[in-house]
């Protein structure tokens, strides 16, 4: 049994903080939307893993002496707040962009502060994260800027 803490990177859905920020940011540089991000709450800790090191996880897991009825806590090394997320993706791009809360995106209860102890799963398996925080949300932003581009390009040529 794993609890698999926050991860993310290319290809994560728009239902996700970090990813719909990057999302908002790519359609910004195209010029589809204005220049603000919608945000919920900024405030929350996370501890960042990158997706690959999470499937990494699970196949050394299964993989690296096998124990039927393990439980273990599963996540990354990098802990910070959903703004700072938001900021460090803002500064990778060009455009001149602020954020503003939409009340629409703040959940009625939000899991707040989310930093696993994942000592037991290291131990067991050898496992560490490889990927670094800023490669993840570099690759996430990079992922949203190439679909926004594919799916512009596809519409100018209808």
């Amino acid at each position: 049994t794993t609890r698999m803490f926050t991860h993310t990177g290319p290809r994560r859905g728009d239902v996700f903080a970090e990813s719909s920020f990057a999302k908002q940011i790519a359609m910004i540089e195209e010029g589809l939307i204005e220049p603000v991000v919608k945000v919920g709450n900024l405030k929350s800790l996370r501890t960042v893993a990158d997706v690959r090191d999470a499937v990494r996880a699970y196949y050394m897991l299964l993989t690296i002496n096998p124990t039927s009825g393990g439980v273990y806590n599963i996540g990354g090394s990098y802990t910070c707040t959903v703004e700072k997320i938001l900021k460090y993706l803002i500064s990778k791009s060009s455009k001149k962009i602020k954020y503003k809360v939409d009340k629409s995106r703040l959940r009625p209860i939000d899991a707040d502060l989310q930093v696993p102890n994942c000592k037991k799963f290291i131990s067991h398996t050898g496992w560490k994260p490889k990927i670094t925080f800023e490669k993840t949300m570099d690759d996430l932003l990079n992922y949203w800027r190439n679909k926004i581009i594919i799916k512009k390009e596809k519409f100018l040529t209808r």
